[in-house]
């Protein structure tokens, strides 16, 4: 497991060394002006941004055939599968610290500057539920599509990621309407307890996809 995920490393080092760079100077400006929708545009892109370029990861294996030498390693399928899944929840803890330092130093010199406390954590639940769902939506495609159309899969799991998220949130400001800062709260927890659900149960269908697949 150790060895299959430095090469999923290594196959996304180099777009997310640049892509550190570029939140690292977006971070540096955002941090210095006072803007708020700035603020949750940082904070969205560099969450939902690393676990985009985790997934995208794929892309480069398949163009070097290196996916399918991967099977004659002494590896299971299910195995590949979850070292997938866990590269792509360490590049969002690696989003989840980019946002939350620059939310942190933001409030640090400006205060809070979103309309309500409660906001920053939901900023994080969006974030966090849109990668979560991508994810989990992007594995069994790529591998029940095929490889060759991993970028409309990604664009797809995309669009899907923020409808859910969307979707829900609606759901639940139609059913409790007027929420007070604890029920958007639990409200949130409920949106990450579904993403991490169907996160996880995806698991287990795209090994299943997975193994059926003839190369």
């Amino acid at each position: 497991m150790k060895g299959l995920l430095k090469n999923n490393y290594f196959a996304v080092r180099s777009n997310a060394k640049a892509f550190s760079v570029f939140m690292l100077l977006l971070g540096i400006f955002v941090v210095a002006v006072i803007s708020p929708s700035l603020l949750m545009g940082y904070a969205l892109l560099g969450m939902i941004g690393f676990s985009l370029n985790a997934i995208a990861g794929l892309r480069k294996e398949s163009s070097t055939k290196w996916s399918k030498y991967k099977l004659t390693a002494p590896v299971k399928r299910s195995d590949i599968v979850k070292s997938y899944f866990i590269s792509q929840i360490l590049w969002l803890i690696v989003g989840i610290a980019y946002a939350g330092i620059g939310a942190a130093l933001s409030i640090m010199l400006h205060g809070v500057t979103l309309d309500r406390n409660v906001d920053i954590f939901l900023l994080f639940v969006v974030g966090i539920g849109i990668s979560l769902f991508m994810g989990a939506i992007f594995f069994p495609l790529f591998y029940l599509g095929g490889e060759e159309r991993n970028e409309v899969f990604l664009i797809i799991s995309l669009l899907c990621g923020i409808g859910i998220v969307m979707g829900l949130s609606t759901l639940i400001n139609t059913l409790f309407p007027k929420m007070t800062a604890p029920q958007l709260i639990c409200g949130g927890i409920a949106i990450l307890a579904c993403s991490l659900l169907v996160y996880v149960l995806s698991y287990p269908l795209t090994v299943s996809i997975f193994k059926k697949k003839e190369y």
